[in-house]
C-alpha cells in the first residue's frame, strides 16, 4: 500500500468574507507526481501558501508525514521537509547563482552566529560542504557553468531552473512548484518535464500547479481539480480529461 505523505483535510482559507478555499480535501502520496489545476483565482496558489505555513488555516488541517504542520512557521515547514518555489522566481538578484543555491542549504547548517563570527575549522568545512552541494544541483540542473553569473543576470528560463535547484537543496521530500512552466518556450518546457520525472526518480514527491495542460497530461499521475476554492475532480489525466465538471469549468467545453 503507497503511503500517505501529504493530507489535506477539511481545509477552509478565509479573506474576511471571501472563500479562497472552502472545505478542501486531498492527499499526496509518497514518490507520487501530482497535479492541481483550475481557472486563474481558483485557489491553487493559496492552497500552496496553506500548506507551506505563509497562511494560516481558517478552519481545517493539514498533516506531513502523519504530523500535524497547519500552525507550523515556513521555515519549520521547510525543516519537516517541505520546500516551493513561487509563480515569479524568488531569487536573491545581487547574489551569484551559486550563492542561491547554497542559501537553500540554511536549514541543514549547524553553525550559530558565534560559530560564523570566529573563524572556527568546523565552520569552514561546513562553508565548504555547503558549497560542494550547491555545484552538485547547477551541475544537476546544467548551470555549472553560471555559477558566478549574478542571479539577475542569467535568463529568465535558467532563473526558473535556478529557484528549483535551491529548493531541492533542502533535501524535501515534498517539492511544490508553482506554475514552473510559465514564461518558458517549447524547448524549455520539455526540458522541465524531463527533469520533473528525474527528480521524481529520485524520490522526491512533487506536488505542482500548472497552465500548461499539455505538459499536465503527459507526466502527471494524478490531478485534482479546483474552482472556486472547491474540489471538483480528481483521478488520472484520463479519467480528467473526460470530466464534464472539468470542461465546463477549465477547458472551456468539450
Amino acid at each position: 500500500m503507497e503511503q500517505i505523505l501529504l493530507e489535506i483535510n477539511n481545509v477552509t482559507k478565509a479573506f474576511g468574507g471571501l472563500f479562497a478555499l472552502k472545505d478542501l480535501t486531498s492527499y499526496v502520496r509518497r514518490g507520487q507526481l501530482k497535479a492541481i489545476i483550475g481557472p486563474n483565482g481558483a485557489g491553487k496558489t493559496t492552497l500552496f501558501n496553506v500548506i507551506t505555513g505563509i497562511y494560516s488555516c481558517t478552519a481545517g488541517e493539514i498533516k506531513f508525514k502523519d504530523k500535524i504542520i497547519t500552525r507550523l512557521k515556513p521555515h519549520q515547514i521547510t525543516r519537516e521537509g517541505i520546500a516551493r518555489t513561487f509563480q515569479i522566481p524568488h531569487l536573491f538578484p545581487n547574489m551569484t547563482v551559486l550563492e542561491n543555491v547554497m542559501v537553500g542549504r540554511h536549514p541543514k547548517t549547524k553553525a550559530g552566529i558565534f560559530d560564523v563570527a570566529l573563524p572556527l575549522q568546523k565552520t569552514r568545512v561546513e562553508e565548504s560542504t555547503i558549497q560542494r552541494d550547491a555545484m552538485h544541483w547547477l551541475d544537476f540542473f546544467g548551470l555549472a557553468n553560471r555559477a558566478f553569473f549574478l542571479a539577475e543576470t542569467i535568463p529568465f528560463g535558467e532563473r526558473r531552473i535556478l529557484e528549483i535547484a535551491r529548493a531541492l537543496a533542502t533535501e524535501p521530500e515534498l517539492l511544490i512548484l508553482d506554475e514552473p512552466a510559465a514564461g518558458l518556450n517549447d524547448t524549455e518546457q520539455e526540458n522541465l518535464s524531463q527533469l520533473l520525472k528525474q527528480i521524481q526518480a529520485m524520490g522526491v514527491t512533487i506536488l505542482w500547479v500548472e497552465h500548461n495542460i499539455r505538459m499536465v497530461m503527459n507526466i502527471s499521475e494524478e490531478i485534482m481539480v479546483i474552482d472556486w476554492g472547491q474540489k471538483i475532480a480528481e483521478g488520472n489525466p484520463k479519467e480528467i480529461q473526460s470530466d464534464k465538471r472539468v470542461i465546463e469549468a477549465y477547458l472551456g467545453g468539450s
